[in-house]
């Protein structure tokens, strides 16, 4: 059977007894597709394949990195290479020109809370993270972030709050499980371990 060619081809094939017909459907939806369509590709994040559920949490990455504008993608792209470098304080500027002009696009945000999170910058870092979730409450990446900013703040308690809550939207976060265990063994007294 061919890829999905359409939206309703895609929304079929979401259901599809087949892994492959499934994950082409989420391939679909990320390319093309809208943030109205997140749900779609939260709900395939427990689906029974791991593939599946991988390609529906890189499908959510393409999904909210896309604003739909030309020079704000191009925007994002250099600021990202800046971050990928080490270069902060080029992609603090690249994310807050991005956020100046569209305060509504999520992934702008969360851009700048990593490169405010690499620079040492932890409260202005929570402070987007804040953001992210304000605009997009289903963010796990935002959530995640957020718990290592807080646990880096001393905020335990909320620490494990936002990686419980990351876990709720996308249990396949491995890293995120580590951490909240570690953390939970660590406070545990003494003499119950």
């Amino acid at each position: 059977m061919p890829a999905p060619q359409s939206r309703e081809e895609a929304l079929a094939a979401l259901e599809d007894p087949a892994t492959e017909r499934r994950a082409e459907a989420i391939a679909w939806i990320a390319n093309h597709g809208t943030m109205a369509d997140q749900p779609l590709l939260v709900a395939r994040l427990r689906d029974e394949s791991p593939f599946v559920r991988g390609f529906a949490e890189q499908g959510l990455w393409l999904l909210w990195s896309r604003s739909g504008e030309t020079e704000i993608d191009r925007l994002m792209a250099a600021g990202v290479e800046d971050l990928q470098a080490g270069r902060y304080s080029e992609a603090l500027a690249a994310f807050s020109a991005v956020i100046r002009r569209r305060p509504d696009f999520a992934e702008g945000w969360n851009r700048r809370a990593t490169a405010y999170f690499l620079a040492g910058d932890f409260e202005r870092a929570l402070s987007d993270c804040e953001e992210v979730l304000r605009r997009n409450p289903l963010h796990f990446g935002a959530l995640a972030g957020c718990g290592e900013v807080l646990l880096r703040l001393g905020r335990e308690e909320e620490a494990l709050a936002r990686w419980r809550r990351a876990l709720e939207v996308n249990p396949n976060l491995v890293g995120v499980e580590l951490n909240l265990r570690r953390l939970l063994e660590r406070r545990r007294p003494a003499r119950a371990r």
